[in-house]
């Protein structure tokens, strides 16, 4: 399990470089004594592991800019991927405050290392089109989500893709989220698409989303809690979802997903051991008494039954 002992820790992303896992990572400080207030105060830490189980904590990749910047609030969640040329790109959520409420944009920093990184000076890169997503002018939502960047290869060598947390713009407020898509030919220059997902699909948003294919079959994690569905589901379970997938790219049947866990563990990651196997990580929300915890899980094995991904031993 990796915890700190003075600041909560959530959401997380891996990068591997042949040798150790990297774990990258959102925490605040428990001096803000109330754990909701970890969002305005979020900086993006950075541990190394050799088994994903025992972590050693190294310097932060990055803190909130100065202001005026897209990411003068706080950093958010990401992921990390590596350019055929040896650079890495972390791409991660800036967070504002506007007049009007939180605003979410994507940008991105460079490392040569997966130590020190820069932030690109184009940033920000992406940021919600009301062409397609929704934006705080809708008034439907409490911010303009559009966050959690996952970004992959395309399949067929044609560029990159990125999956965003993202709303539609139209049907009830608790089922438009949706999951956002952009494509880049280099990794710096994006061009922002239509959703690959549609809204009415009983989810409010799909947090932190990550799709892998995991004993040859496709799958779409994502992260919800009750409260953040429709009226009629808010007394069900919240947590970790899997949905089905035809490829990386969608079609996705959000409709059709199942929980992986309940509320104890969210924002979950699948990730390869170094034996190949996928292993299966989470942070720890909601403790025993309610309160939110904070901490991330040690790895849990993962495996395929009756068509879903179930996770144990």
């Amino acid at each position: 399990m990796f915890t700190l002992p003075d600041s909560w820790v959530w959401d997380f992303w891996f990068a591997d470089d042949g040798e150790r896992h990297h774990l990258f990572f959102l925490y605040a400080s428990r001096a803000l004594h109330d754990p909701d207030a970890r969002h305005h105060r979020a900086s993006i830490g950075h541990a190394v592991s050799d088994d994903l189980v025992t972590w050693t904590r190294v310097e932060d990749a990055l803190v909130r800019a100065d202001p005026p910047a897209f990411d003068d609030l706080a950093t958010w969640t990401g992921s990390v991927v590596r350019h055929p040329d040896g650079t890495w790109f972390l791409f991660y959520t800036g967070a504002t405050l506007t007049s009007g409420g939180n605003v979410q944009r994507v940008g991105f920093a460079t490392s040569s290392d997966l130590m020190t990184w820069h932030r690109a000076p184009q940033n920000p890169v992406l940021s919600a089109d009301p062409r397609w997503y929704e934006t705080l002018d809708d008034g439907q939502w409490h911010d303009e989500a559009f966050r959690d960047p996952w970004v992959l290869p395309d399949p067929d060598g044609d560029g990159w893709h990125m999956l965003l947390t993202a709303r539609g713009r139209t049907g009830d407020a608790y089922e438009r989220g949706v999951v956002g898509h952009a494509w880049s030919p280099d990794l710096r220059a994006w061009e922002l698409r239509p959703p690959l997902t549609d809204t009415g699909q009983g989810f409010g948003q799909l947090e932190v989303t990550q799709v892998e294919v995991v004993d040859g079959t496709p799958v779409l994690l994502f992260s919800c809690l009750a409260g953040d569905r429709p009226a009629a589901q808010r007394g069900t379970t919240g947590g970790v979802w899997a949905a089905p997938a035809k490829s990386v790219l969608g079609p996705f049947d959000v409709g059709a997903s199942y929980p992986l866990t309940d509320s104890r563990l969210y924002s979950g990651r699948l990730v390869r051991g170094r034996d190949g196997a996928w292993r299966f990580l989470a942070f720890h929300h909601d403790g025993g008494d309610g309160a939110f915890v904070g901490s991330i899980s040690d790895p849990m094995g993962v495996r395929w039954d009756a068509g879903r991904l179930v996770v144990g031993p």
